[in-house]
């Protein structure tokens, strides 16, 4: 990948478009490889030049504040992070555009010019490459593919959306490594080369703030499999009606694993007297008994664990090291994480649940929960049908937070009964007091906001992490 990147932009003006996580690593592979080109960062924030890793390179230019995005056309390549939306840059003439985006775009950048990490490292390693994706879950299933292929002696890395950008681990690949690379819609959404196997979750309404529709979102996810080469595998949910209908046209020239908690697809994966089930054209083989007590709760994570199960065996691995790789691994933080026990409460802290449907697993996952923590960022999203699902639910207390607690308290008032206590609190922080009050003893507490954290915090983890600390602190008292 060094020689291809070193061969196509040794004569050409290269920027980078934002500079988080993934920015910073692309700024430090081609400083690697071009140590005095003359290279520019494009970012929102004006101090981006303080960061300590460029302080001493004397080969930046910066392009930073409100109208950072209007001198990128004078560029040849524009290296662009995920979380800066497409719709702002492709041109009106782009025929990769979307009728939305050239209509919104503000900003013609012909499509040539912009690239990424995703697409650079695809084009080098797809043949080694899982992607995964899906609208929930694509991290705890990418850990978990990981996770069995250690356990099984893999030479494995896991990079990608979950927080690894994948320019890190370039000195590591040999031909015989396997990549689990998770992938967000926005790493998808220009590709036109995919993964070698693919692997679709689900499809919800998320990231509607980012995308012109709903129906761009799920364009952009299907990119996954739209480009992929006869031979290539395509693992993915049937119980998902949108995403059974999105992979239809495409499923002739991959080979296809279907996975499903109805039926019983074959080949794919399936459930079968208690146990997960691998079916290719040859043999139907058990490989996982479902356990009542495994770390990863809810029929959402058996969809997981399902998906997991397909690549794992598509890849050769020995049911008994799935098994082994399943029972010992733990799930990740903020994901259906128990807290602890304080006050005779249970606390849970499922702060990644962005969306409604997120939410209700979570409550059909969780025993016993008897108050609710919700709301957050307002992206839009309809509320209509968790509120219908909490009304029914045996949740007593419901604590809303900020302008999207504010829409749910809206339709649960109109569907209430008297059995439920539901409050508004615009600080994050005052939910503890209800919560210690109203949530009977021996019950659970739970955060699942079904929305951004955007309001108060950076990022899910953040709230997630002061979530903890506040239920922590009762303990030290």
């Amino acid at each position: 990948m060094v020689n291809l990147i070193r061969e196509r932009f040794t004569n050409k003006s290269i920027v980078i478009l934002g500079f988080g996580r993934e920015g910073q690593s692309t700024y430090l592979l081609l400083r690697k490889i071009f140590p005095d080109k003359q290279l520019a960062i494009a970012d929102m924030s004006d101090g981006v030049h303080e960061n300590p890793l460029i302080q001493h390179d004397d080969c930046l230019h910066f392009i930073t504040g409100a109208g950072y995005l209007n001198h990128l056309v004078k560029y040849d390549v524009i290296f662009r992070s995920p979380g800066i939306p497409i719709w702002q840059l492709i041109g009106p003439d782009d025929e990769s555009a979307s009728s939305e985006t050239k209509q919104a775009a503000d900003f013609h950048i012909p499509r040539k010019k912009i690239t990424s990490q995703t697409e650079i490292f695809l084009e080098c390693y797809s043949k080694q490459v899982i992607g995964v994706t899906g609208t929930k879950g694509k991290s705890t299933t990418s850990s978990l593919i990981h996770h069995i292929f250690k356990t099984a002696g893999k030479d494995v890395l896991l990079a990608g959306n979950i927080g690894n950008p994948v320019f890190h681990f370039i000195d590591l690949i040999t031909t015989s490594t396997s990549i689990v690379f998770e992938l967000s819609s926005h790493q998808l959404e220009l590709l036109k080369i995919a993964p070698h196997i693919s692997v679709l979750l689900n499809l919800y309404e998320e990231h509607l703030d980012a995308y012109e529709s709903y129906d761009t979102y799920q364009q952009a996810k299907i990119n996954i499999t739209k480009y992929q080469q006869p031979g290539d595998f395509l693992v993915f949910n049937s119980d998902d009606h949108l995403v059974d209908k999105l992979v239809k046209p495409f499923l002739g020239l991959r080979k296809p694993f279907p996975f499903s908690v109805q039926d019983q697809p074959q080949p794919g994966g399936f459930i079968d007297d208690g146990a997960i089930c691998f079916a290719d054209e040859n043999r139907v083989v058990p490989v996982w008994k479902i356990h009542q007590d495994r770390f990863l709760r809810g029929e959402h994570n058996l969809k997981n664990i399902l998906a997991a199960v397909n690549v794992c065996m598509i890849c050769g691995i020995e049911p008994e090291m799935i098994e082994d790789g399943i029972a010992t691994f733990k799930g990740l933080e903020h994901r259906l994480e128990y807290v602890g026990e304080f006050g005779n409460i249970h606390f849970y802290n499922d702060s990644i649940a962005t969306i409604p449907e997120a939410c209700m697993e979570a409550i059909k996952a969780i025993p016993n929960v008897d108050t609710l923590i919700a709301g957050g960022f307002d992206r839009g999203i309809n509320y209509e049908g968790l509120a219908e699902f909490l009304c029914r639910s045996s949740v007593r207390n419901f604590i809303l937070l900020g302008a999207a607690g504010k829409r749910i308290m809206e339709h649960l008032t109109l569907i209430n009964h008297a059995e439920k206590k539901i409050f508004h609190i615009n600080r994050f922080d005052d939910f503890k007091t209800i919560a210690l009050r109203e949530t009977r003893a021996g019950y659970a507490c739970l955060l699942s906001p079904a929305a951004a954290s955007y309001d108060e915090f950076k990022n899910f983890e953040e709230r997630g992490k002061r979530f903890r600390e506040l239920v922590k602190s009762e303990k030290a008292k």
